[in-house]
């Protein structure tokens, strides 16, 4: 045995000086790469089950703790988020106005617009503090539903008022479907560029997020556009043997398959980024979450624990959706007063809808988190026309309502330029802050144009 040892040090004596450590390191691990592209390597975390090990989102307490959870709140993740819930008083005193005076229809929607933002605001911080408990591709998708489920509340409740009184709200479930998409891509992705591109030269994201999103968009854009190219290619040709009311039957047929379509396209998103390739996300993710400046102190923030996540998402969709309903039942008072249908669905809806997810993309990017704040500008859009659209349809289908896929030329148009000014924007995988300013100017173009759009049965009585 002594001999044996004896010759190893022999052996190893006579190797050259500076090569002692490099064979057994070549065969203990390999050489580590350089490369910035993900690995699509698996992270030993994921073994351990649906909740992450290790994970940023550990709040080191368990249970409730009623005064911690209402400060932790309070703080919420930024100083803007910090801001907005001081205007936590509109909430009561929506609610209370709603049922002591039905009859102020301009003071109860007013108050429940404004009450409709610290409520989306908690509920994205309380989505976003459940995020960091998951992995990373499900706890973005989530943080996107809970967002989807107040939209889906709005058009739920307006399909079910519609044609109460004689008052026609498909416009403005249309105009909602596109304002939302538009609000993501146009406001919020702008928004966070420029604020991003303040701090430094450029921002560089990951092409897997850009290329996909923007993919996904533009298949959901042509399908949302074929209802209204073939009921404006026929319209002018109508006859005794292809008439109007026959055209408008087969527009809602067309619709009702597209949306299918589009579910089917939904839920292979949803397997794409959750199964087959979530790897990829995970690590880019991952990476963003590691240049985040702001980890240090979002690492020594108090969080949240699961139970108080989970009470604090419900009470916040309880006040969302409450406020979302009482907004939506005094949408047709707000019309008759002049407002356009199209302003009210394509601008005022989708600002206070998606208010805590615009807040959170702009955070992400003022952190240089611009991944994640791409994922919160294109999941919501991509939610919107795939899921939240779709379902409307066949929920109108099934609730006698002719709800279609069959918009305005104007919105359309202005869905598809959106979509390729954006795409354009990020085909180079880099944003700068001019970039944003003039997405943001885009939309408030839109903005201004949608205000003097008249009224949709006033444009149809004219067209006639």
């Amino acid at each position: 045995m002594g001999s044996i040892r004896s010759a190893a040090s022999q052996n190893a004596d006579s190797r050259p000086h500076g090569h002692e450590s490099r064979p057994s390191a070549e065969m203990q691990a390999p050489e580590k790469s350089t490369s910035l592209l993900p690995t699509h390597e698996r992270t030993p975390t994921r073994l351990h089950g649906l909740f992450r090990v290790d994970t940023a989102g550990e709040s080191g307490r368990s249970g409730i703790h009623p005064l911690h959870l209402l400060v932790v709140c309070f703080r919420s993740v930024c100083t803007l988020s910090m801001i907005v819930n001081v205007l936590w008083p509109f909430v009561p005193a929506a609610i209370v106005m709603h049922f002591a005076r039905p009859d102020l229809h301009v003071w109860i929607f007013i108050l429940n617009y404004i009450a409709m933002v610290p409520s989306a605001n908690l509920l994205g911080f309380a989505g976003g503090e459940l995020a960091k408990k998951l992995p990373k591709m499900l706890g973005v998708l989530l943080e996107t539903t809970l967002s989807s489920v107040v939209e889906i509340v709005l058009f739920m409740v307006l399909l079910h008022n519609d044609g109460e009184r004689g008052v026609d709200l498909i416009p403005v479930i249309q105009a909602a479907i596109l304002g939302s998409v538009l609000a993501n891509l146009l406001l919020c992705l702008g928004m966070c560029f420029f604020v991003g591109g303040l701090r430094r030269e450029e921002q560089v994201f990951h092409e897997a997020v850009s290329e996909v999103g923007t993919g996904l968009l533009l298949v959901a854009g042509f399908g949302l556009l074929i209802p209204t190219a073939f009921f404006s290619a026929w319209r002018n040709n109508t006859n005794q043997h292809y008439t109007l009311e026959k055209l408008s039957q087969d527009v809602l047929m067309i619709s009702r398959a597209t949306s299918v379509i589009l579910l089917i396209a939904f839920v292979a998103y949803l397997v794409f980024n959750l199964h087959s390739h979530n790897s990829i996300y995970d690590e880019v993710l991952e990476k963003d979450e590691a240049q985040d400046e702001d980890r240090d102190e979002e690492m020594r923030r108090a969080k949240l624990t699961m139970t108080e996540c989970l009470v604090i998402i419900a009470v916040s969709l309880t006040c969302v959706c409450m406020s979302a309903v009482f907004l939506v039942q005094e949408i047709e008072h707000i019309v008759e007063l002049g407002i356009s249908d199209n302003f009210m669905g394509l601008i005022l809806v989708p600002l206070v809808e998606k208010a805590a997810e615009h807040l959170t993309a702009v955070d992400e990017a003022w952190d240089n988190q611009i991944n994640f704040a791409l994922f919160h500008c294109l999941g919501p859009s991509i939610q919107t026309t795939l899921l939240n659209a779709p379902l409307a349809v066949l929920v109108g289908w099934g609730m006698g309502k002719g709800m279609s896929l069959n918009f305005e030329i104007f919105m359309i148009v202005l869905l598809v330029l959106s979509i390729l000014v954006v795409g354009n924007f990020l085909r180079d995988g880099k944003s700068n802050w001019l970039e944003g300013a003039l997405c943001v100017m885009v939309y408030v173009i839109i903005a201004v144009t949608s205000y003097y759009y008249p009224p949709v049965h006033m444009a149809s009585t004219n067209l006639a």
